[in-house]
């Protein structure tokens, strides 16, 4: 047995050693800044672009430490968009994983600041020769971390999902948003491993559709838990969807249907790693753990 929890905390733990490194201290007149950059980044939360990132890697061989680069672009990247997420202008949210958001703590102007710069840093944090010897390989990753987060992406689903509070949306477009705004990351996020590793296009594809369908699952659980749980436990405003009428995958199947598709969004992805070996364990479980999270 893999002992999935275990593995998400060392991942976090050296994912936000390296975080550590490539995010400066707070000093001089951009200070504020870098401790609203901080304040988001070390902010906790699951980790699981990142633990995504290092176990697609250990199935090339891929050295850790490289590994670890991409893992924390990543996550400065998936911050950024948590931080102008919760601005007034989009979700207007006072919390975010348990603590007070970025623009409550410090003012919007530097919230959006720090967004930006966490964006920019995540695409420094790639193309510097340390992530990888290969030029190629890099610019890969850039390119590929473009699409995941911009128009055909992270953005453009985030666009769909604010006409969603206003437009009727049904299962299929709510579907197409998700998987922009959500699984574009989750997908960017396991192929990288194939991309450092330079594995077969057979084996990048296999990490491409587990990651699809494992993002999916992830946001019908957030829709569900948005709709059912509670804030203080999960650590961010619930309710939201349904104040503004927005459409989502609960408001148009129901919360029975809505968990049924999800374990079968789940079952699809752990098929999709019957190209790989044991070594792919911890993926497996990072799906089930999905549909079993409670925040």
């Amino acid at each position: 047995m893999v002992d999935l929890q275990a593995a998400l905390a060392e991942c976090a733990e050296d994912v936000e050693r390296m975080m550590d490194l490539l995010l400066p201290q707070p000093e001089g007149p951009e200070a504020r800044l870098y401790s609203a950059m901080r304040h988001s980044a070390f902010a906790g939360g699951k980790r699981l672009r990142p633990f995504l990132v290092m176990q697609s890697a250990r199935q090339f061989g891929v050295d850790r430490r490289c590994a670890a680069r991409v893992a924390a672009a990543v996550e400065f990247m998936h911050t950024y968009s948590l931080i102008h997420d919760d601005l007034p202008a989009m979700d207007d949210a006072d919390m975010r994983r348990g603590r007070t958001s970025c623009h409550k703590e410090f003012d919007e102007a530097t919230a959006i600041l720090a967004g930006d710069a966490l964006q920019a840093l995540a695409f420094e944090t790639l193309v510097m020769p340390e992530t990888h010897s290969d030029s190629a390989v890099r610019a890969e990753l850039v390119r590929d971390l473009a699409r995941a987060s911009g128009g055909r992406g992270m953005c453009g689903g985030q666009m769909m999902d604010l006409l969603a509070e206003s437009t009727e949306m049904d299962i299929g477009a709510i579907t197409r948003l998700q998987r922009l705004k959500t699984g574009e990351m989750f997908a960017f996020s396991a192929v990288s491993g194939a991309i450092l590793g330079k594995g077969p296009y057979r084996a990048y594809m296999a990490l491409h559709n587990y990651a699809q369908e494992f993002g999916l699952a992830f946001q019908i659980v957030d829709d569900l838990l948005d709709a059912t749980g509670d804030s203080e436990w999960i650590g961010k405003p619930t309710g939201r969807d349904a104040e503004v009428g927005k459409a989502t995958f609960v408001s148009v199947l129901g919360a029975e249907r809505a968990r049924s598709q999800a374990g079968l969004l789940i079952d699809q992805a752990i098929t999709a790693l019957d190209l790989f070996d044991e070594k792919a364990d911890l993926l497996r479980e990072a799906a089930r753990y999905v549909v079993a999270r409670t925040k």
